[in-house]
Protein backbone atom coordinates (compact mmCIF):
# COMPACT_ATOMS: atom_id res chain seq x y z
CA UNK A 1 0.00 0.00 0.00
CA UNK A 2 0.79 3.61 -0.94
CA UNK A 3 -0.19 6.80 0.19
CA UNK A 4 -0.35 8.65 -2.87
CA UNK A 5 -2.11 11.94 -1.32
CA UNK A 6 -4.25 13.07 2.06
CA UNK A 7 -6.62 15.69 2.21
CA UNK A 8 -8.88 16.29 4.75
CA UNK A 9 -11.21 13.22 4.88
CA UNK A 10 -10.19 11.60 1.85
CA UNK A 11 -6.72 9.88 0.69
CA UNK A 12 -5.62 8.79 -2.56
CA UNK A 13 -4.12 5.01 -2.14
CA UNK A 14 -2.34 2.39 -4.30
CA UNK A 15 -2.64 -1.28 -3.58
CA UNK A 16 -1.35 -3.95 -5.18
CA UNK A 17 -3.52 -6.56 -6.22
CA UNK A 18 -2.34 -9.14 -3.35
CA UNK A 19 -3.81 -6.64 -1.09
CA UNK A 20 -6.95 -5.86 -2.84
CA UNK A 21 -7.70 -9.25 -2.38
CA UNK A 22 -6.88 -9.24 1.42
CA UNK A 23 -8.96 -6.21 1.66
CA UNK A 24 -12.20 -7.93 -0.23
CA UNK A 25 -11.85 -11.57 1.72
CA UNK A 26 -11.65 -9.45 5.04
CA UNK A 27 -14.86 -7.38 3.88
CA UNK A 28 -16.21 -10.63 2.76
CA UNK A 29 -15.80 -12.85 5.99
CA UNK A 30 -17.17 -9.23 7.97
CA UNK A 31 -20.54 -9.31 5.71
CA UNK A 32 -20.87 -13.10 5.17
CA UNK A 33 -18.39 -15.49 7.52
CA UNK A 34 -19.16 -14.43 10.80
CA UNK A 35 -22.46 -13.39 12.68
CA UNK A 36 -21.41 -9.85 13.96
CA UNK A 37 -23.78 -8.76 17.13
CA UNK A 38 -24.72 -4.64 17.09
CA UNK A 39 -23.15 -5.39 13.67
CA UNK A 40 -22.76 -0.96 13.03
CA UNK A 41 -21.82 -0.13 16.13
CA UNK A 42 -18.73 -2.70 16.42
CA UNK A 43 -17.95 -1.97 12.51
CA UNK A 44 -18.66 1.77 12.71
CA UNK A 45 -20.74 1.66 9.78
CA UNK A 46 -23.95 -0.03 8.66
CA UNK A 47 -24.34 -3.34 6.83
CA UNK A 48 -25.82 -1.91 3.74
CA UNK A 49 -22.70 0.23 3.68
CA UNK A 50 -20.13 -2.40 4.57
CA UNK A 51 -21.75 -4.25 1.44
CA UNK A 52 -21.69 -1.82 -0.78
CA UNK A 53 -17.97 -1.22 -0.44
CA UNK A 54 -17.32 -4.98 -0.66
CA UNK A 55 -19.23 -4.96 -4.51
CA UNK A 56 -17.26 -1.89 -4.92
CA UNK A 57 -14.09 -4.10 -4.27
CA UNK A 58 -14.93 -6.99 -6.14
CA UNK A 59 -15.42 -4.76 -9.36
CA UNK A 60 -12.71 -3.70 -8.76
CA UNK A 61 -10.90 -6.92 -9.16
CA UNK A 62 -12.15 -8.41 -11.41
CA UNK A 63 -11.26 -5.16 -13.49
CA UNK A 64 -7.25 -5.74 -12.61
CA UNK A 65 -7.11 -9.48 -13.15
Amino acid sequence: MEILEHVKGKALISFSNDELVILNNALNEICNGVDIPQFQTRVGYSRERVEDLLEQMNRLISLTQ
